[in-house]
């Protein structure tokens, strides 16, 4: 409907009037022009002009007025296929919201065109790609916390119905493992609450000027045992020119130390990580690196993504919920600044960017 509403609009707009005007211009042109050069012939030879004069003008305004009626109608006929054809995409994005709305996002406009309303197709397409790419990512976060949080609360189910029903003694050993399964559950409500403050990072910044080396070695020595105890050899090399950053105190430590466990946690026994540090025009640029298996190219563009891990079948335990990369984003995006990776056969380069 509101495609044919807006083509008569465009249809009465741009024919009537430009063929009206067209049809009175030559109208008074043939009764003051045309008229009055025949007037000027029928006296050079003598012939009365009257009639004729007058028979003229109407032979004349007769042919005009067919003329007009066939050339309105053309116009119409040219200028509504014309335009049904440039407002097919409008029709088909009127559609398509409709679709989206009911959560199908699957369809998309047929751009056939380069002009304003085939760039306006592009965009639509663009825009239900990131919905569809969004909706998913939601679905998958669902899930996957449904299952983060189902297996802790299923052992824990499992130990007290023994417990209960006497199967397992109420022994240390199986308080203690009720214990893993409750901190299990303790730091992923916390590893939540973090990516809930990393959204709110935006409007609760605290910037200062800090030593970003000072930072890095606050990490570092957090860390030191972990490292020592899977004997990986750790190298540290911030330029003078990167090492002062404005950004929040407390919300680059927690970047820094998620980087820091990351690499940790995926560098293998007698491995090696590298941190680093430039300037980048009015940036700097924190890179942090360590040996062990690549991540698929196919899985680059996701590891920052909530929840997302590139080998699913790692527990959490092995790798984690898959939340403490986005955190980084967030807190990172948050300062104005951007994230990336690299990834090699055996080596993974995760970096972060902060304004100076």
């Amino acid at each position: 409907m509101m495609k044919q509403r807006l083509l008569w609009k465009l249809l009465l707009i741009n024919i009537v009037p430009v063929i009206g005007i067209i049809i009175v211009v030559v109208w008074l042109a043939i009764d003051q022009l045309a008229a009055g050069y025949f007037m000027e012939l029928m006296d050079k030879y003598e012939v009365s002009p009257d009639d004729i004069h007058q028979m003229f003008l109407t032979a004349v305004h007769r042919y005009l007025l067919w003329a007009t009626v066939a050339a309105l109608g053309l116009a119409f006929i040219i200028s509504y296929f014309l335009m049904q054809r440039i407002l097919k995409p409008l029709s088909q994005m009127t559609a398509i919201t409709r679709e989206v709305a009911s959560g199908n996002f699957s369809a998309r406009v047929g751009v056939t065109s380069r002009d304003e309303v085939g760039q306006l197709g592009v965009a639509f397409n663009r825009m239900a790609d990131s919905l569809e790419q969004v909706e998913q990512l939601r679905k998958t976060m669902v899930a996957d916390v449904a299952h983060e949080l189902r297996t802790p609360l299923t052992n824990l189910r499992g130990y007290l119905e023994a417990l209960n029903d006497r199967v397992l003694p109420p022994a240390p050993e199986t308080f203690e493992m009720l214990q893993q399964e409750i901190m299990r559950l303790v730091s992923l409500v916390e590893n939540l609450q973090q990516l809930a403050r990393a959204d709110a990072a935006r409007a609760y910044l605290q910037r200062e000027k800090l030593s970003l080396s000072e930072v890095v070695e606050q990490m570092l020595a957090l860390y030191q045992a972990h490292f020592q105890e899977k004997k990986i050899t750790l190298e540290k090399m911030i330029m003078p020119e990167a090492e002062f950053v404005t950004a929040d105190r407390d919300k680059l430590l927690q970047a820094v130390r998620n980087l820091v466990e990351n690499a940790w946690k995926y560098t293998p026994q007698n491995g090696r990580v590298a941190i680093s540090g430039h300037r980048e025009k009015d940036s700097v640029k924190l890179i942090i690196s360590n040996s062990g298996p690549g991540i698929l190219e196919k899985d680059l563009p996701f590891i920052f993504e909530r929840f997302f891990r590139a080998d699913r079948s790692r527990s959490r335990d092995a790798g984690g919920a898959g939340i403490g990369l986005a955190i980084v984003k967030e807190i990172v995006e948050a300062h104005g600044g951007t994230v990336g990776a690299e990834s090699l056969e055996n080596e993974t380069r995760i970096w972060i960017s902060l304004p100076a």
